[in-house]
C-alpha cells in the first residue's frame, strides 16, 4: 500500500468526520430551533390564559367587594334594626309609665268626684243607667241631639263640649 492509499484514507476518514460532526451540528441547531419554536408557543399560550386568569381575578375582587359592601349593609340594618328596637322599647317603657300615672289621676280623679259610683255601691247585676246618679241621666237642651243621649263627662265636669262626640270624650 502506498502512501498514497494511506492519505486517502485519512482524508476520507476525516471528510467523513466532519460530514458526521457537520451533520450532527445540524441536528442540534434545527433540534433548538424546535424547541425554541415549542417554548415560544408555550409563552404566548401562557400570555393567553394569563389575561383570561386576570380578568376572572377582576371579576373575582369586584365579586368580593360587592360581598362586602353587602356584608356592611347588612350589618348596618342590623344595627339599625336593633337601635330601633331600643327605641321601641324605651317608647313603650314610656308609655307604661305614662298609663300608670294617668291611672293613678284618673283614680285620684274619681275619688275627688262625689258623682262617681264606687265600687262598693254597685250592684253586680244592676243595669247600668241604675248604676248612674240621677243628674246624669237628665237631658236637655245643650245636650239632647243626634250624637248625645244625656250628659257628657264634660257637661259633669262643668266643661265645655267643644263640639266633641261622645266616643271623643272617653279617656284614652
Amino acid at each position: 500500500m502506498a502512501t498514497n492509499t494511506v492519505i486517502w484514507i485519512v482524508v476520507a476518514v476525516v471528510v467523513a468526520v466532519a460530514v458526521i460532526a457537520l451533520l450532527a451540528v445540524l441536528a442540534r441547531k434545527q433540534s433548538h430551533k424546535r424547541r425554541h419554536l415549542q417554548a415560544e408557543q408555550i409563552r404566548e399560550e401562557v400570555a393567553e390564559k394569563s389575561q383570561r386568569v386576570e380578568k376572572r381575578a377582576i371579576v373575582a375582587d369586584e365579586a368580593e367587594a360587592k360581598a362586602r359592601a353587602a356584608a356592611a349593609e347588612a350589618e348596618a340594618k342590623a344595627a339599625e334594626a336593633a337601635r330601633l328596637r331600643d327605641v321601641a322599647s324605651s317608647h313603650r317603657d314610656a308609655v307604661t309609665t305614662s298609663r300608670e300615672e294617668l291611672d293613678a289621676r284618673r283614680e285620684h280623679a274619681d275619688a275627688l268626684d262625689p258623682h262617681t259610683p264606687k265600687a262598693e255601691d254597685m250592684q253586680p247585676d244592676a243595669p247600668v243607667a241604675e248604676k248612674q246618679p240621677d243628674s246624669w241621666n237628665q237631658a236637655d237642651a245643650t245636650t239632647a241631639g243626634p250624637h248625645h243621649d244625656g250628659p257628657t263627662q264634660a257637661d259633669r265636669f262643668g266643661q265645655p263640649d267643644q263640639g266633641r262626640t261622645p266616643a271623643e270624650h272617653r279617656p284614652r
